[in-house]
């Protein structure tokens, strides 16, 4: 298997459509909703990637072999650095591998001396987040949706060596 991240403004809009659209993704995001067109996606990889020359990170678009396979990174949330990471069905089973990826670049590259994550309340992950080292943080709310906030610390994190 070969990972690589591209910016997202490189991606064919039809396959983030497809990717933001489909109902097993739309399931886990209670902010994302089927309604994602060309004209919504070509916004939403120029808004992702614009993040880069804004806060100097940002989310990536995720390739697997030479094919998309999702998103993620880290994206600003306040004043922390927010670990998101949305990928196709087909490629759930290697979530372990993109994340440790990302977490290596956080407290290696990016010099982060913590990441959050934000997880709907829907989302029973709590103990899965915990084995990685993510402590609970609070809530946070978006459109009167309720997140629940774990964090990272550097010095806590299992992988800072990339895979």
């Amino acid at each position: 298997m070969r990972l690589e991240f591209k910016k997202l403004s490189q991606i064919s809009p039809e396959h983030i459509i497809k990717l933001n659209n489909h109902p097993a993704v739309l399931q886990q995001m209670p902010l994302g909703s089927p309604d994602f067109d060309i004209e919504k996606s070509i916004a939403w990889a120029k808004d992702k990637d614009a993040q880069w020359d804004k806060n100097g990170y940002g989310p990536w678009a995720i390739m697997i072999d030479d094919v998309f396979a999702g998103w993620g990174g880290l994206q600003k949330e306040g004043d922390d650095a927010d670990l998101a990471l949305v990928l196709h069905p087909n490629y759930w089973g290697l979530g372990k591998i993109i994340y440790a990826e990302i977490i290596h670049k956080a407290f290696n590259e990016m010099n982060f001396e913590s990441i959050t994550i934000l997880l709907p309340e829907t989302r029973k992950v709590t103990k899965a987040v915990s084995r990685y080292g993510f402590k609970p943080d609070g809530d946070v709310f978006f459109d009167n949706i309720r997140f629940q906030r774990f964090r990272l610390f550097s010095d806590k994190n299992k992988f800072c060596q990339p895979l």
